[in-house]
C-alpha cells in the first residue's frame, strides 16, 4: 500500500490550544497515523489565546501573502508554523489580525459569539485549502474537524475539483459536541460562494445556524463520524438518508477505526 497523505484541519490542537474534545482527538489521530507509515499535515487557526513565543510560533513567508475573498472584501493570511513538543509533527497555524488576534475563541468576555464567527471559518476554510495549493502537497484524505472545518468538502467538491492537487482527494468530516445556538446575520450564501457554486447547493445553509453549517459538512463529505453518542446532532441527518452517518465512540479504539476508515476510502 502506498504512503498515504492525510491533512488533518481544526479548530483547536494540543498542546497549543484546548477547549473542546477535539484538541485530545486531534493531537492523538495524527501521530498514531504518522506511526502507521502515512504522511501528515496539520492545519488550525491561530487564535490570539495562543502564545506564539511561548510555542515558539514562527511565519513561514513562503506560504503567507495570499488574500482570501470573504465576501466583498480580501484579507491576508499569514501562516505560522511549531512543533508539537515530543512528536515528530508539524502544526501550521492560518492567521489573520482581523480575524484571530482575539485573546479568545469563539466567544468574548461576556461569553457572547461572536458575530463574525461565520466569516472566520469561511477565512479559515478557504484560507486552509490555498495553503495546501502553496505547499504543492496533494492529500488523499482531508478530515475536517467540527462545525469550522464545515465549508472545506463543499469548497473540494465544487471550485477546486479540477485541481490536479485534489482531484483525488476524499473527506471525512467528524462532528463533536461543540453545537451554537447563534443565528448569524446578513448574507451568508454571499460570503461562502465561490466559483462553480450554485445558489441550490448551499440550501442547507439557509437557515445560518449551527444545523446549516453541518448539513454542510454533511451533504460534501465522503464520510461522516460522529466522535461519540450524540442524539441531537444524529437527528439533524434524518432527512439526509443518502448519507451513511457512523458513530466511533470514544471509549472504542478510535484510531484503529479511522485507518481503516481511511483505507476504505482510497481503495
Amino acid at each position: 500500500m502506498s504512503k498515504l497523505r492525510i491533512l488533518y484541519v481544526a479548530s483547536e490542537i494540543n498542546p497549543f490550544l484546548q477547549t473542546s474534545e477535539v484538541a485530545d482527538f486531534v493531537r492523538k489521530l495524527p501521530q498514531y497515523m504518522q506511526e502507521k507509515g502515512m504522511e501528515i499535515r496539520i492545519l488550525v487557526p491561530r487564535f490570539g489565546i495562543i502564545n506564539e513565543r511561548k510555542n515558539r510560533l514562527h511565519e513561514v513567508v513562503r506560504l503567507s501573502g495570499i488574500n482570501i475573498a470573504v465576501g466583498d472584501e480580501e484579507k491576508p493570511l499569514t501562516i505560522k508554523v511549531a512543533s508539537i513538543p515530543n512528536a515528530k509533527l508539524q502544526v501550521y497555524f492560518i492567521d489573520n489580525e482581523d480575524y484571530f488576534h482575539r485573546k479568545s475563541v469563539f466567544h468574548d468576555k461576556e461569553n457572547r459569539f461572536y458575530e463574525d464567527n461565520d466569516e472566520r471559518a469561511i477565512f479559515f476554510c478557504k484560507g486552509a485549502i490555498e495553503t495546501v495549493r502553496k505547499l504543492g502537497w496533494a492529500p488523499d484524505i482531508v478530515h475536517c474537524n467540527d462545525w469550522i472545518t464545515s465549508f472545506i468538502p463543499l469548497y473540494l467538491k465544487t471550485t477546486y475539483k479540477n485541481d490536479p492537487l485534489f482531484k483525488n482527494t476524499k473527506t471525512v468530516f467528524t462532528i463533536y459536541n461543540n453545537d451554537f445556538t447563534y443565528k448569524f446575520k446578513g448574507d451568508i450564501l454571499s460570503k461562502v460562494k465561490m466559483m462553480d457554486i450554485e445558489d441550490n447547493m448551499l440550501g442547507n445553509l439557509k437557515t445560518a445556524d449551527y444545523e446549516g453549517f453541518i448539513k454542510m459538512g454533511v451533504e460534501f463529505s465522503d464520510a461522516v463520524i460522529v466522535a461519540g453518542e450524540n442524539k441531537k446532532i444524529k437527528g439533524l441527518f434524518s432527512k439526509m438518508k443518502e448519507k451513511k452517518v457512523e458513530t466511533i465512540d470514544k471509549s472504542e479504539n478510535y484510531t484503529e477505526s479511522y485507518f481503516n476508515l481511511y483505507n476504505e476510502l482510497v481503495g
